[in-house]
């Protein structure tokens, strides 16, 4: 594994604590719905993927170690690197239910919001990344999104709250409140699709269903599931919205029907799976479409719901892509991938649940080093694949590296300064799509070596975590090394890192000086591979 040869395995200095974070609150939020024991539905996901092993002949690797687990929990959930003072009372803990009380403290803490929301809006707005005239919706977009996942809002509610969201006629925006903040309200997804019944057949056939139905947009394809008609049908839903000036969308009241584009064929709404809406109910066509969407006996939603999550805390979904679950295209894991939607299902569709159970598994757990060459194929989830980081966990886990002592509230998002998180977010854009595929550019790479950020984090006067330790009359000098270790790495380093280290800082390094020395050890461990990886 990248990185992992730089460095591995002590952290004393307590005291930096208030420097260098918050500690994990807890308790659980609870969301006064019961559900299935979460640690049971792990127990069967373990089986089912055991007896895929089995049928492959792999050999699993070794479950991974707490900082392992600590660090690649608080990225999968929190979007960001633990803090010191996570890191330091968790690896002392011997508690064996411990990793279970990190998860809960990370579901109750304002990261899974704010993580989970950019998860979304990168799920279902990705049209805000390009910017331009849509960029003003992303404040009233992530005010909803947030506002949702803070009250734990069962996911076939959100999604049916997006899709019925009332359109403004005479307003190129969302209103703004007294404090000056936009409106809550997911009305960007219409607008980011530009209110095309088309764009929003296609987009809401993926995102919800695991379907790519543009495919028959244009044509009858002569060996795909879904054809042309089928397609305008099912885009009849969004008949009535129309798009008036940039950015200002009306919807007709009553109309159900579409032209088929370059022939004369007229259809109204049709379900996917053949269902016409009940002709008596005359009420808006998106509401009856989110009505079907959601649906407990839906046979796409839960599913695609499962495998986009399985997606994101494993890099590949039990069904890849996770927008194309055709027949054609089998889950790795049919009965687990079944499993998982009913129980999502029984739950009330509570997202919460659902990520307990996935965090919970020995699957979840593995460790990302390979031990065997059975392990190749990451289908098996053999072991844990190697995952890049989105552009918010790089921003985020530096400004935990550089000290930025607190998160944000659930309402406001992660600000480290404003025009210097944008520089950067904008900097890490474009990655490869699977992110157990992901490469770091050349431009990336001097963004890290050389960017604003991390020149401030390896600065002795403008680093809060550099003068948090080189000032520690408390801390020799090993402390110090491995104090830096976990600020960016969440692990103490190995012995033979740790007297590579010592010995270097002892020397004073290139310029004779110890504590510039101290800068050129935190400087190579946030531009290491370990750093850049989620493992």
């Amino acid at each position: 594994m990248a990185g992992r040869g730089l460095c591995r395995r002590r952290i004393s200095a307590g005291v930096l604590a208030a420097l260098l974070g918050l500690c994990l609150p807890a308790d659980a939020q609870k969301t006064g719905r019961s559900a299935p024991d979460p640690a049971e539905l792990a127990g069967r996901i373990d089986r089912y993927i055991e007896a895929g092993w089995k049928a492959a002949g792999a050999k699993p690797a070794d479950l991974a170690d707490d900082a392992e687990f600590l660090r690649r929990v608080c990225l999968d959930i929190a979007g960001r690197i633990p803090y010191v003072s996570e890191v330091r009372p968790f690896l002392d803990d011997p508690d064996p239910n411990k990793r279970r009380k990190a998860v809960e403290g990370l579901l109750a803490s304002p990261g899974y919001v704010n993580h989970f929301a950019n998860v979304f809006r990168s799920a279902w707005l990705p049209e805000l990344e390009t910017g331009g005239d849509l960029a003003f919706t992303a404040q009233g977009f992530d005010a909803w999104i947030r506002a949702r996942l803070a009250e734990n809002t069962p996911y076939n509610r959100m999604v049916r709250e997006l899709l019925t969201v009332p359109v403004m006629t005479s307003r190129r925006q969302p209103a703004a409140s007294p404090e000056g903040r936009m409106e809550a309200t997911p009305i960007g997804f219409f607008l980011g699709k530009e209110g095309k019944p088309e764009n929003l057949a296609a987009a809401t056939a993926r995102m919800f269903l695991g379907i790519r139905l543009e495919c028959a947009q244009c044509h009858n394809h002569p060996t795909a599931q879904w054809k042309q008609e089928q397609f305008w049908s099912y885009a009849a839903f969004f008949a009535g919205l129309q798009m008036g000036n940039p950015l200002e969308l009306r919807e007709v009241p009553g109309q159900r029907e579409l032209v088929i584009p370059n022939t004369q064929t007229v259809v109204g709404p049709v379900y996917l799976d053949g269902r016409l809406p009940d002709q008596r109910d005359r009420g808006n066509s998106r509401e009856l479409l989110a009505e079907w969407i959601t649906s407990r006996d839906n046979p796409f939603f839960a599913r695609a719901a499962v495998n986009r999550l399985w997606e994101h805390f494993f890099g590949i979904g039990l069904v890849d892509p996770v927008d194309d679950m055709e027949p054609e295209n089998p889950p790795s894991h049919p009965e687990l991938l079944d499993e998982l939607a009913a129980e999502f299902s029984a739950s009330g569709f509570d997202l919460k649940f659902l990520i307990r159970a996935i965090v919970l598994s020995k699957t979840y757990q593995r460790s990302s080093v390979q031990t065997d060459t059975s392990q190749d194929d990451p289908r098996l989830f053999a072991r844990m694949s190697l995952r890049g980081l989105t552009p918010e966990q790089i921003v985020d886990s530096l400004a935990v590296a550089v000290g930025i002592p607190s998160e944000p509230e659930p309402s406001t998002p992660f600000v480290l300064r404003p025009t210097l998180r944008s520089e950067l977010l904008a900097r890490f854009r474009g990655g490869t799509a699977r992110r157990i595929e992901t490469q770091t550019s050349i431009l990336q790479a001097l963004a890290l070596m050389n960017g604003p950020l991390v020149s401030e984090a390896t600065d002795l006067e403008k680093s809060r975590t550099l003068a948090a330790v080189v000032d520690a009359p408390f801390l020799d000098v090993r402390d110090k090394v491995e104090t830096l270790f976990l600020a960016a790495l969440s692990r103490r380093p190995t012995e033979a890192e740790a007297k590579r280290f010592v010995r270097y800082v002892e020397s004073g390094g290139a310029t004779g000086d110890p504590h510039k020395a101290l800068a050129d050890v935190f400087w190579v461990l946030l531009n290491s591979g370990e750093f850049l990886l989620n493992h």
